[in-house]
């Protein structure tokens, strides 16, 4: 992971950019953030081949992508590839590729290379049932996730039954490291022997450190590839995987093995081990270093509005406010005592007015029940007594 820099993007669509994850021939590639707080690999094409092959390309992998589903496949999320930068959004997988793995720690132990193939070869059987190839299977486009292996990169895919015509013919399209003579001379009619090929190369790096083939140059590498007096480099791989991986990287498509076959044989080679499919995968993704990931701003606090001052609401009476030489001994029930006497004093000085007597200065005139200044059981505080009082002698002085 790198840092943006000054002329990266800041947001692909509803996506802010975190940091970059890596490039590749056709574009960059960032670490986006959805508005909920989603992680995405945003694929974004450069504009230096920004033309309508490319776009028509990148319009096919998305195509693609909305085909596949499986466990070891990055998922497709969003895409816009009619945009004036197109993209391309998908899982993100918190793990690092296995070129950047082996080059940092070296290549990988028998049970965890063979654990790794047979799940990769289940992956590429669910990009093969849905009529697609992959086309440029290798190390960097295998991501170690902690529930396992992930294939990504489909920006060259191509359906299997289309005879496409975006690449044409004697145009080398893909990594050489990996790529079966079929596919170095510019075939456009490859099928799923192409991808076992590239799979067998993957798991020689993966457990070497090192490709069939090298060479100074790409053509160099490509002319060693489609000789038939050059056999793949083998050194350096475990015995019990030298036969399966010959032949997947036999140089006739029909002698290879079928991914079925691939898994089969690589589930035996862990039995041999003494551990089951599911033990060995443990061990693979025990190897899994947690990836340290950016995180994104806070946003700005928002701007403190100006205080308001609340709209004067007056009270007609504070039950809640007593003196404290009026609050009743502990256990005392609220309707007896002076409060019942008082409010009992306060009907018979209604009644009075109502006969037409003069009232008391402590009396107050009869009001409808829901006017009553307290209820029962109830007292006001001293101060509201009071001015109760002064106001119940005004009124009844009062000639209207």
């Amino acid at each position: 992971m790198e840092p943006l820099r000054d002329d990266d993007p800041r947001a692909i669509g509803v996506y802010t950019l975190a940091c970059r994850l890596g490039a590749g021939g056709m574009g960059q590639v960032y670490l986006g953030e959805s508005p909920a707080g989603q992680l995405v690999a945003v694929k974004v094409i450069k504009p230096s081949v920004l033309d309508e092959d490319s776009r028509a390309r990148f319009l096919l992998e998305v195509d693609s992508l909305r085909t596949v589903y499986g466990p070891f496949i990055a998922s497709f999320v969003a895409a816009d590839a009619r945009a004036e930068r197109p993209w391309l959004a998908v899982e993100f997988v918190p793990g690092p590729d296995l070129l950047a793995h082996v080059a940092e720690r070296g290549p990988l132990p028998l049970v965890e290379t063979a654990s790794l193939g047979a799940l990769l070869a289940e992956g590429l059987g669910t990009v093969h049932e849905a009529g697609l190839l992959h086309r440029d299977l290798k190390p960097q486009n295998i991501l170690l996730s902690p529930s396992g292996p992930k294939v990504i990169d489909f920006g060259l895919a191509v359906l299997a039954e289309r005879r496409s015509t975006l690449t044409a013919t004697g145009v080398v399209v893909g990594s050489v490291l990996c790529m079966p003579p079929e596919q170095t001379q510019g075939g456009q009619l490859l099928d799923r022997a192409a991808d076992v090929y590239a799979l067998g190369a993957v798991l020689l790096y993966a457990a070497t450190g090192h490709y069939p083939y090298t060479g100074t140059s790409w053509q160099a590498i490509a002319r060693r590839i489609e000789d038939p007096d050059v056999p793949p480099d083998l050194s350096g791989l475990p015995f019990q995987l030298k036969p399966l991986l010959s032949s997947m990287l036999a140089l006739d498509p029909a002698y290879r093995p079928t991914l079925p076959q691939i898994t089969e044989q690589l589930v035996r080679v862990i039995a041999e081990q003494g551990l089951t499919a599911v033990r060995a995968k443990r061990r693979l993704t025990a190897l899994t270093p947690e990836a340290a990931l950016p995180e994104l701003p806070l946003p700005p606090e928002p701007p403190e509005l100006p205080e308001t001052r609340r709209g004067y609401t007056p009270t007609v009476v504070d039950v809640a406010v007593r003196e404290d030489d009026e609050v009743p001994p502990q256990g005392e029930n609220a309707s007896d005592g002076e409060g019942a006497d008082e409010d009992e004093d306060a009907a018979s000085d209604g009644e009075t007015l109502a006969d037409g007597g003069g009232p008391s200065a402590a009396s107050t005139p009869q009001r409808p029940e829901g006017n009553r200044p307290a209820r029962r059981g109830v007292r006001l505080s001293a101060p509201l007594r009071i001015a109760e009082e002064l106001r119940a002698a005004y009124a009844s002085d009062a000639r209207f």
